[in-house]
C-alpha cells in the first residue's frame, strides 16, 4: 500500500483528493492536515465523506512516515512550506498550488498527455491549473504539429469550485444565481503556464493566446471554447487530434458535440474539433475539480509509482 499524506486538507480540491484516494486499491491516507481544523473529523468539513471515514485533521505531520505527500494548499504557500521544512529524500510530492509549475526546483509539469514518460520518472510533481488544463488539451495537437500560425482565441467559463472554498463577493449563491461575468481578461495566470508548453512543443509559436476567462452559474466544470486559422480541412484536423489523444488514459475526441454534463465527476476530458471557413474550433469540457485538479493528481500518481493509471479513477459522470 501507498502512504499518502495530505497538507491543506480543508480546501475543495482535498476533499475530492480524499473522495478518490478512500476507494483507491493502493492507497493508504497517514494524515491529512490542516491548521484551522486540527483534531476535528474530516467529514465535518468535506460532509461528503460522513460514513467513508472517521479520520480527524491532524495539527502535525510526520514526512518520513509516508511515500507520496499531496500539497492542497493556497498558491504561494507550498514554497513557503518547504523553505521551513526539509523534504525526506524518499518523498513524493504532488503540488496543486502554482509555486513549481515553471518547472523550477526540479518539478515536473504533470500534464500527462504531454510529458507521460518525464511523469514516470519524476519525484517532484506541479499539477497543472484547471483552466490551463482544457485549453492546453485543446492546443496540444496542433502545437505537436507545429501549426499554429498566429493567435490563437479562447473563451472559457468555469463553475464557482474553480475560485474555492473561500466565500467571496462573487461566488455565493444570490450572486452567481442567473449571472454570468468575465473576470482576468488577458491577464489570468493560467496563461504563463499555457504558453510555456505551447512555446516548449512549438518554439517558432510567436502568437498570443487571447484568453476570455467566464464566471458560470454552476458549482463545477470548465468548457473552453479555441479557435485558430490553419489550413487544414476538417477531416484532417479531426484525424489529427484522435491519433494525438489515442493512447490517452481519459482524453477523448467525438465527433458529438460536447457538455459539461459528460464529464462532471470524473477525470474525464472530452474535445470536440470542427472547420468554420479557415477557422478551427476546438471545444473542450473538464471538470475543474478532478481533471483539472485531483483527479489529475490521482492521475499523476499512479504513473509515478508504475500503478495502472486509471487506478481509483473509474468515475461515473453526472450525465442527468
Amino acid at each position: 500500500m501507498i502512504k499518502i499524506g495530505i497538507i491543506g486538507g480543508a480546501g475543495y480540491t482535498a476533499g475530492e483528493l480524499l473522495r478518490i484516494l478512500l476507494n483507491h486499491p493502493e492507497a493508504d491516507i497517514r494524515f491529512v492536515h490542516s491548521s484551522s481544523h486540527a483534531g476535528h473529523p474530516v467529514c465535518e468539513v468535506h460532509g461528503g465523506l460522513m460514513g467513508e471515514t472517521d479520520m480527524c485533521f491532524a495539527d502535525r505531520v510526520d514526512l518520513d512516515e509516508i511515500d507520496v505527500l499531496f500539497m492542497c494548499s493556497g498558491h504561494g504557500k507550498s514554497s513557503a512550506y518547504w523553505a521551513e521544512n526539509a523534504l525526506p529524500d524518499h518523498l513524493k510530492v504532488i503540488d496543486l498550488a502554482q509555486d513549481y509549475r515553471d518547472e523550477s526546483c526540479g518539478y515536473v509539469y504533470g500534464l500527462p498527455e504531454w510529458q507521460r514518460e518525464r511523469i514516470r520518472g519524476a519525484r517532484l510533481l506541479a499539477n497543472p491549473g484547471c483552466f490551463a488544463t482544457a485549453i492546453q488539451l485543446a492546443l496540444l495537437p496542433m502545437a505537436h504539429a507545429g501549426l499554429l500560425s498566429d493567435d490563437v482565441q479562447v473563451t472559457a467559463v468555469t463553475g464557482s469550485t474553480g475560485a474555492g472554498v473561500k466565500p467571496s463577493a462573487t461566488t455565493h449563491f444570490s450572486w452567481r444565481s442567473d449571472n454570468i461575468s468575465i473576470y482576468k481578461a488577458f491577464t489570468h495566470q493560467h496563461l504563463l503556464e499555457i504558453h510555456r508548453t505551447l512555446h516548449t512543443l512549438q518554439p517558432s509559436f510567436e502568437g498570443k493566446v487571447n484568453f476570455l476567462p467566464m464566471r458560470g452559474d454552476f458549482a463545477r466544470g470548465i468548457l473552453a471554447a479555441a479557435y485558430m486559422k490553419t489550413s487544414l480541412d476538417e477531416q484532417e484536423a479531426v484525424e489529427m487530434y484522435k491519433s494525438y489523444y489515442a493512447d490517452a488514459a481519459f482524453t477523448f475526441v467525438t465527433d458529438r458535440s460536447v457538455d459539461l454534463k459528460q464529464v462532471t465527476n470524473t477525470n474525464k476530458a472530452l474535445l470536440h474539433v470542427e472547420k468554420h471557413d479557415d477557422l478551427l474550433l476546438v471545444v473542450s469540457v473538464i471538470d475543474n475539480l478532478l481533471k483539472g485538479a485531483s483527479g489529475q493528481a490521482v492521475q499523476n500518481m499512479n504513473l509515478m509509482l508504475g500503478l495502472e493509471e486509471n487506478a481509483g479513477l473509474r468515475l461515473k459522470p453526472n450525465a442527468f
